[in-house]
């Protein structure tokens, strides 16, 4: 099924026409038996045919249970008296999903929770293809959440890996194209997604707190040990290119231990320095 326009008319002529048959039925042909419950039933019809579609609406129209179109243009219109006119909604809609508990790519336990930002683009199809569109956006969207959550881990293990919280704009993209495709059979455009919510379960969560705190650790450390010896370094080739110190390897050895313990330690220490040759 696919959406396509109804058959109507600007609505002030058939008004004009329905008014003017009501009030030529009341005053001319009230006496007139036979002609007078005809002519009433048309100016009934006619008031019958008559609606309104308020901007970012539409009414789709149905005759004894067929789909005879739908009026998209805003204003006021005439169609079939004797059909039936539902009103949907255009509108941008929002849909905050729930914090779900969902198992990463690694197993991980984790929560995760999404905005879909979504609109009707046939309305044919959300009507009569799903039970309830709104609803079938909702479950549609969590489905397609959960599914997401397992294809990728929460945080990345290589430099070049996907991850849930490393990526959040690949990650958002690729959960637009997995609702969309949930979706389109109900007549829906998905606009926009966003991760609205992403952390460990609280059952992991200290544990991977812990976690993190360790690779901080260590990759600080990693940055001030690389510090340390190309300052060692540079002091050595200082020392020994202005001719102030000769070193022998023993007291260089003992030189670059009292340097990178001094550079590298979080307390307070004080170096011995042990003495070398000084020249002249």
């Amino acid at each position: 099924m696919k959406e396509y326009r109804a058959i109507c008319m600007q609505g002030l002529i058939p008004l004009i026409l329905s008014i003017g048959l009501l009030v030529f039925t009341v005053l001319i042909l009230k006496g007139l038996p036979f002609l007078f419950p005809f002519a009433i039933l048309a100016a009934i019809l006619g008031f019958k045919g008559l609606f309104i579609v308020d901007p970012n609406e539409a009414r789709v129209l149905t005759f004894f249970g067929k789909y005879i179109g739908t009026v998209r243009e805003g204003g006021f219109w005439f169609a079939n008296p004797l059909a039936g006119k539902q009103n949907i909604s255009l509108k941008v809609n929002n849909f905050q999903s729930h914090q779900l508990k969902v198992n990463d790519a690694q197993g991980n336990p984790i929560e995760i929770g999404a905005v879909i930002v979504w609109r009707v683009i046939d309305t044919a199809k959300a009507l009569f293809e799903v039970q309830d569109y709104r609803q079938f956006v909702n479950i549609q969207c969590e489905t397609a959440l959960r599914q997401l959550a397992s294809h990728y881990p929460y945080e990345p293990h290589t430099p070049d890996e996907i991850a849930l919280r490393s990526h959040p704009g690949e990650v958002a993209a690729k959960l637009r194209i997995e609702v969309q495709e949930r979706v389109l059979l109900a007549g829906i455009e998905v606009i926009e997604t966003q991760l609205s919510h992403l952390a460990y379960s609280p059952e992991i969560a200290q544990a991977m707190l812990r976690r993190q705190q360790a690779q901080a650790v260590i990759a600080a450390r990693q940055m001030i040990v690389d510090g340390a010896v190309g300052m060692v370094e540079m002091a050595l080739r200082k020392l020994e290119n202005d001719g102030v110190v000769t070193f022998d390897q023993h007291s260089k050895a003992a030189l670059v231990n009292n340097l990178m313990v001094t550079l590298v330690s979080e307390q307070h220490i004080q170096p011995v320095l042990s003495t070398a040759q000084v020249k002249g």
